[in-house]
């Protein structure tokens, strides 16, 4: 009897775990179920632990949330400027509507998707390089380099055509891994590369030149008009100093001793008009006006 109680009890336990296993399921953190019933999707289950009817009436697939990444194979590219350049993309992405990843790709197939991707990607790659030159991949000055532009637009292709066929994937990030140039062109581009910087360099050379002349004729320009602005102002001051000589000679003609006597006292402020200690002969013009003035005796 004992024996018959614990077989109906292990019984009992077996169907409950076995009707659980039938009824229900459960989401992890990092996942994002779809449940389908009679093939057609029914709705989305986030995590944790959830009712469903058995198979064949509904049925259950889960999907990693996460980002999922991969590097793409080296493909080889046509350059603006017909370089043939070979080129290597990474890319980030996660599936971001559930629901339109199980209907785009059979059973919800993390590898057919991904090899969607990669034939996306590939297109988008060869359709950008062609837009650009080699410059903006192979550049002595990092500041013409355009790796962020190309990246960018790399990315937004693949992203317009995910949202277009409604693959239900999003790109989180996506960069240029290797570039390189096939063996048969390197020493081809190379030269063309010093052909282009010595160009520069000439014109650089060239523009330098131009500068260093047009710098020079302004400077003789200015020089020229300076001397001519102090030749004209020279003769101004000189007319002006005659006129008021040919004012003034008159006069001093009449009176001699006054024309001497103002002749000194311009000549003694002269020689006062910065502050010095003078050791003078008071007989020795102009300081001979000194002689004859008043002292001033010390008070006692």
């Amino acid at each position: 009897m004992k024996r018959n109680l614990i077989t109906l009890i292990t019984a009992a336990v077996l169907a409950v775990i076995f009707t659980l296993l039938l009824f229900t399921f459960q989401v992890r953190e990092s996942e994002v179920a779809v449940v389908t019933t009679f093939g057609k999707v029914a709705g989305t289950c986030q995590p944790g632990l959830h009712l469903r009817w058995p198979w064949p009436i509904q049925q259950v697939y889960k999907f990693d949330e996460r980002i999922q990444n991969f590097e793409d194979k080296f493909s080889e590219s046509l350059t603006a400027d017909s370089i043939t350049l070979i080129t290597s993309v990474y890319v980030g992405w996660r599936i971001s509507d559930a629901p339109s990843f199980l209907n785009s790709f059979k059973g919800g197939s993390v590898s057919t998707a991904q090899s969607q991707l990669e034939s996306l990607l590939r297109s988008a790659n060869m359709t950008v390089v062609s837009k650009h030159q080699l410059s903006d991949f192979v550049n002595a000055d990092p500041k013409l380099l355009g790796f962020d532009e190309i990246q960018h637009e790399i990315e937004q292709m693949v992203e317009d055509e995910l949202q277009t066929n409604s693959y239900g994937i999003h790109i989180e990030f996506l960069g240029l891994k290797r570039i390189e140039l096939p063996e048969s062109v390197t020493q081809a581009v190379f030269d063309r590369m010093a052909t282009e910087r010595n160009i520069l360099i000439s014109k650089a050379n060239n523009e330098g030149q131009a500068d260093a002349i047009k710098i020079r004729a302004n400077a003789d320009r200015q020089a020229n008009e300076t001397l001519a602005n102090a030749q004209a102002q020279a003769k101004r001051i000189e007319g002006e100093g005659e006129a008021e000589g040919a004012r003034t000679l008159p006069i001093l003609q009449q009176n001699p001793d006054l024309a001497v006597f103002l002749l000194r006292i311009d000549a003694l402020k002269s020689a006062l008009n910065q502050k010095a200690t003078l050791i003078l002969d008071q007989h020795t013009p102009p300081f001979d006006l000194f002689q004859g003035l008043p002292t001033n005796s010390p008070s006692h």
